[in-house]
């Protein structure tokens, strides 16, 4: 479920660095690259595919990289969050892209998806290779100083506090 929440910038803050707190990250080996195909040819999907998408021409499909494909393809590197059950991670990919932009000087790529047995959403974050340890680094710092616990707990989604104009998700 996507969440709405009308709050204030800081509380905002506040709450993403928690949900960045609680959230389950991993770092994941090698180095990954886009492989491109026509659209009308689509990739065959193997245990090494982590993620297909297409454009109205090719298809590209996001798998580890390895020396037989063109010399010129862009190389990431990869982490991951998976966020518990309940909370809300609304702006979440915006937020910390803004920090890793701010911090790093790049960019990065978000590919999404769900998986209800482990919370619902779950976010790959792709990198520059060689950015990747300065891109963990900033997020173990981000963790590091998440304000103290404000009742993100793993299956209750709650307001920051009273005086926040905060919309908090009608889960029942």
């Amino acid at each position: 479920m996507v969440d709405v929440s009308k709050e204030t910038p800081d509380v905002t803050e506040q709450r993403l660095r928690q949900v960045l707190a609680i959230a389950e990250l991993k770092v994941h080996d090698g180095t990954w690259c886009y492989e491109e195909t026509p659209l009308h040819a689509p990739p065959t999907l193997t245990p090494r595919t982590l993620a297909v998408v297409r454009d109205e021409d090719s298809w590209s499909a996001l798998v580890p990289y390895t020396d037989d494909g063109p010399a010129d393809r862009e190389r990431f590197g990869l982490f991951s969050f998976h966020f518990p059950s309940g909370v809300d991670n609304s702006g979440f990919v915006g937020w910390l892209a803004t920090h890793l932009k701010h911090r790093l000087g790049t960019g990065v790529f978000v590919v999404c998806g769900s998986n209800r047995d482990r919370g619902g959403i779950y976010d790959y974050w792709g990198c520059p290779a060689h950015l990747l340890p300065d891109a963990v680094a900033t997020v173990k710092s981000l963790r590091a100083n998440a304000p103290a616990d404000i009742g993100l707990d793993a299956g209750i989604d709650v307001g920051i506090n009273a005086e926040a104009d905060v919309t908090a998700n009608a889960t029942g």
